[in-house]
């Protein structure tokens, strides 16, 4: 077999394509993007960006019904919106076979919290596969698919950011055609009370056969070295025991719900001092004890962030891999590195007029999360997808005195995602918030995806493109205007007069992301002679602007030319390069 190096996203792509898939769907979000960038590449699979999760996951269960194998993707707060599908999903089975690839973002490194995914699997009552590499990442694929169409279920495919990310190497082999399976018309599919309660008794049934198929599932097994001591863990754990237990013995789990728990009893048996190492909620070790069997977890380790080697081995051995890192002087302070907004970012300076306008700002999901840090300082709120127009409202019902003070901002994707209720509730409910919608033609933070906005699809064809503006009056909006955020005047005079209005109004902000728009706009510079160093600039947060001893320069590499620095400089110090003065 040809072997090649592939990360864990890479290796799951090739995993739905080696197993005979046929659909698959998702909405992009770090960790999981790149599964469906990468199974877009197969002509065979039907791939498409999903307007968001609950969708994504919608469109897998009507393709498993029509008798095709079916992927979805999402991270782990993407879950929550496909939760509601999920539950009665479970209960009406499967016909082609669904796995559901979820990935969890231990540590934070790109989310808003670091939930864990597992119990999503023991709430719905489905089978849950978890791979340690990218080899079982591709082969957990088409088990996950053979066991769903074996026990009649969806199979959750629980990723995490390390293996998701890392690279290994994996041995492919050639696709498996499916047939689809034939349809029959059937009432449990039709999730009414008289037909959902048989289909409950067959859950439980289910999830009977199914622990006795962990007890035997490949996926499962033990590795026995020194019986001193001995750990059970899954996914990126395994590879960080390994690494900081070598001689230890391991029960390396592949399928951690339901759980082998004879297998886990006559490993504990062989064991003199039994660990669980598990990153985030003790949800193995929960369910150990509660089957009697005396385990150390989360006493020693921790329920938050990521678990490494070297913590493992201080923890059970008491003594760390490496010695900790210790800075050359600690008497230097270091300075902070925030993350900023790209240079030219056109949701820059709808941040800084917000900010000079004393607004309240509901924020949401995406690049101008930004805004909330440091110089900008705009943003008061972030809670999940779509929730900055939702909470805008309850805002200003909550506090009446808070009505024109308050306005919701919100990217194109997300607004698509689950913004669009959020905007039909102002209306229907007689609020008046504003909400500024930034359509940076793309869905920027995890990649620059395609969405409904942009008028071409995942694998590059072009489709109908929905217009912000116009759903917005369709919704109700009677006062939408669109403004070009690097018009700092008429974007300034737009903000005031819609937050006055007294009734819903929609600013759409609509300006290309910098980093797409490759139109040659120069660059600006400093007039020396000018400049008093009064750093009106630097509140901007642009990269490209710096203080110095000898004052305030322009990086000519950083700066995208989008003028805004000239429109705050009250000197008329700065230029674009090789022109006049201007204002």
């Amino acid at each position: 077999m040809k072997r090649v190096l592939l990360s864990g996203n890479e290796a799951i792509a090739r995993g739905a394509y080696e197993a005979g898939v046929r659909f698959a769907a998702a909405y992009p979000g770090t960790p999981s993007t790149e599964v469906l960038e990468n199974i877009a590449a197969y002509k065979e699979i039907d791939a498409h960006w999903a307007i968001n999760e609950k969708v994504a996951l919608e469109e897998g269960i009507g393709a498993s019904f029509a008798g095709a194998r079916g992927l979805v993707a999402m991270k782990h707060v993407g879950l929550n919106v496909a939760a509601d599908p999920l539950m009665t999903f479970s209960y009406t089975g499967v016909n082609g076979g669904v796995v559901i690839v979820v990935a969890d973002d231990p540590g934070m490194h790109s989310s808003q919290n670091e939930q864990d995914s597992r119990q999503y699997a023991r709430f719905a009552k489905v089978p849950l596969l978890e791979p340690a590499d990218s080899q079982e990442a591709k082969d957990f694929v088409k088990i996950a698919l053979e066991i769903s169409e074996e026990y009649d279920t969806p199979v959750i495919l629980r990723s995490s950011t390390r293996i998701s990310h890392a690279q290994s190497l994996v041995a492919l082999a050639e696709r498996e055609e499916v047939s689809l399976r034939p349809y029959e018309k059937s009432t449990k599919r039709v999730m009414m009370p008289a037909f959902a309660r048989p289909r409950h008794v067959k859950v439980e049934e289910r999830l009977g056969l199914l622990g006795r198929y962990a007890e035997k599932a490949p996926v499962n097994r033990i590795e026995w070295r020194d019986r001193k001591t001995g750990v059970i863990c899954a996914g990126i754990c395994y590879q960080n025991v390994r690494e900081a237990l070598p001689d230890a013995s391991v029960l390396k789990l592949g399928m951690c719900y339901p759980l082998p728990v004879q297998l886990i009893r006559d490993f504990a048996a062989g064991v003199d001092r039994l660990y669980v190492v598990e990153e985030l909620d003790p949800f193995l070790e929960e369910q150990i004890k509660a089957a009697g069997i005396d385990i150390c977890g989360k006493e020693i380790f921790p329920t938050v962030g990521e678990i490494h080697p070297n913590l493992i081995a201080e923890k059970i051995t008491g003594r760390p891999l490496t010695a900790p890192l210790i800075a050359a002087d600690p008497e230097t302070p270091v300075p902070a590195r925030p993350p900023v907004l790209c240079p030219g970012c056109p949701h820059r300076s709808v941040f800084y007029t917000l900010k000079r306008e004393k607004m309240v700002v509901s924020g949401d999901i995406g690049c101008y999360t930004l805004g909330a840090l440091s110089p900008l300082e705009a943003i008061d709120t972030c809670i999940c997808m779509g929730a900055s127009i939702s909470a805008g409202l309850g805002f200003e019902k909550g506090n009446p005195e808070m009505r024109g003070k308050v306005v919701s901002v919100i990217g194109d994707s997300t607004f698509f995602h689950s913004g669009m209720t959020g905007l039909a509730d102002v209306v229907y409910n007689g609020g008046s918030t504003l909400t500024v919608i930034l359509d940076n033609r793309t869905t920027a933070m995890t990649g620059h995806q395609d969405n409904p906005g942009t008028g071409r699809t995942l694998k590059g064809e072009y489709t109908a493109a929905i217009e912000i503006a116009p759903l917005c009056r369709a919704l109700g909006v009677k006062r939408v205007r669109e403004v070009d955020p690097y018009d700092l005047k008429t974007l300034r005079e737009a903000i005031r007069e819609e937050a006055k209005a007294g009734e819903p109004s929609v600013i759409v902000s609509r300006r290309a992301c910098v980093l797409l728009d490759k139109s040659d706009k120069g660059y600006y510079e400093i007039n020396g002679e000018k400049c008093t160093a009064c750093k009106a600039c630097m509140v901007l947060g642009c990269p490209a602007i710096t203080a110095g001893e000898s004052g305030m320069t322009i990086d000519p590499s950083l700066c995208a030319g989008c003028g805004v620095c000239v429109q705050v400089c009250k000197f008329n110090a700065i230029k674009k390069a090789g022109g006049e003065d201007e204002k």
